[in-house]
């Protein structure tokens, strides 16, 4: 499974744990995520009872050395220890194999993006919230997905249908295969068969191009002098320019999923810390805003990378005790990527969630890549 990860938190060389610290930072980690509870020398005594060498005395020095080196920390005078972020992100980067999502979780996934799970040729808005939900209901967590900007989504076809009391529908269909319906009101009569040959002179010159190059160059051909008196080009930068308004400059969507979730985790017991993190999750746009840091700070190079991103890594202070676990996902021919995740606390099943967000990106893009614009 390929991955990619925000180093912020990077060990040194000089502090990297040894064998013997791998293997008990490894142990902690695993029984943190399993009980929530700090873990002692004498839980790991009983895990390496069989291993030679692993005394009681040698194990309470590498939990010490661990704790030197910031991998682990010691909540309570007489408690034992948890993980930081720091030794999640060296767990991450140098402990991780291959993970495997089991069959069930295989299962659960595909009946998302079956056609008995998820309706042929529906929306791909419903395929997004249905993917959303279904990260949550697995992962225990916040499942969330963002659309592609429709900034850079590229033009497919576009149609102009006449209405009553001047109104054109504008039904214009990207590349993504993402239908984009919008009513414009016009000063002057055109006639059907104006607004037909319109569209086919759009469809020939502009398929293919971003949204926002296509408002560029009609903006430039309104200062050409023969748009003045040629009709077709005319109508078309009129129809053109009054479709794209606004529209070369829309956000992505943000879909969210399980912030209730949130509620049952022993990891989030600060009211005002939770309170924040819930106003993170309403606000969708601030959320975008986040998002977008947390991922272009390392933008992945290939499609299958994945992200993560884990405690003080985040730039935002609600998102500082939490971890999120991202992949890109592309659709046709759009240059800028959706992003699918999981938002979680830092004690999270990082091999099996790093697993499942990329394995639903690849079969988000298998599927709408699948699918037959309906125009």
């Amino acid at each position: 499974m390929p991955r990619r990860s925000n180093r912020n938190l990077q060990t040194s060389e000089k502090n990297a744990p040894d064998s013997r610290g791998q293997a008990v930072l490894a142990a902690i980690i695993k029984e943190h995520l399993v009980t929530g509870e700090a873990v002692g020398s004498l839980v790991l005594s009983d895990r390496f009872a069989h291993g030679h060498g692993w005394s009681s005395a040698t194990i309470r020095n590498v939990m010490a050395e661990l704790e030197e080196a910031g991998l682990v920390e010691q909540p309570h005078t007489s408690a034992g220890r948890v993980p930081t972020d720091k030794g999640y992100r060296y767990y991450v980067d140098n402990m991780l194999g291959e993970a495997r999502l089991s069959r069930a979780d295989l299962k659960a996934i595909d009946a998302v993006f079956s056609s008995t799970g998820f309706e042929p040729f529906s929306s791909p808005e419903r395929l997004m919230e249905k993917a959303s939900h279904a990260l949550s209901e697995l992962s225990e967590n916040v499942g969330i997905v963002i659309s592609p900007s429709l900034a850079e989504n590229r033009l497919s076809h576009i149609e102009f249908l006449q209405l009553s009391d001047k109104r054109i529908l504008v039904v214009l269909v990207t590349t993504s295969n993402i239908i984009h319906n919008k009513i414009i009101r016009l000063e002057e009569n055109l006639t059907q068969e104006d607004l037909e040959r319109t569209a086919r002179y759009l469809n020939t010159e502009f398929s293919g191009r971003s949204l926002i190059t296509i408002r560029a160059e009609i903006l430039e051909l309104m200062r050409e002098e023969k748009a003045l008196y040629d009709r077709l080009l005319r109508n078309a930068i009129l129809l053109c320019d009054m479709s794209l308004d606004g529209e070369e400059s829309s956000a992505s969507e943000v879909y969210v999923d399980g912030a209730s979730n949130m509620l049952t985790k022993p990891d989030f017991v600060d009211v005002d810390r939770m309170r924040e993190l819930f106003r993170t999750f309403e606000e969708k746009s601030r959320l975008l805003k986040i998002l977008n840091e947390c991922v272009s700070r390392e933008q992945p190079a290939f499609r299958g990378d994945v992200n993560v991103v884990i405690g003080r890594e985040h730039p935002t202070s609600s998102m500082r005790n939490c971890t999120l676990i991202t992949a890109p996902y592309r659709i046709g021919f759009n240059e800028n990527p959706g992003t699918l995740g999981v938002v979680g606390p830092m004690r999270i099943e990082y091999s099996r969630i790093m697993a499942m967000v990329n394995y639903m990106a690849r079969l988000i893009e298998r599927r709408l890549g699948e699918e037959t614009p309906l125009y």
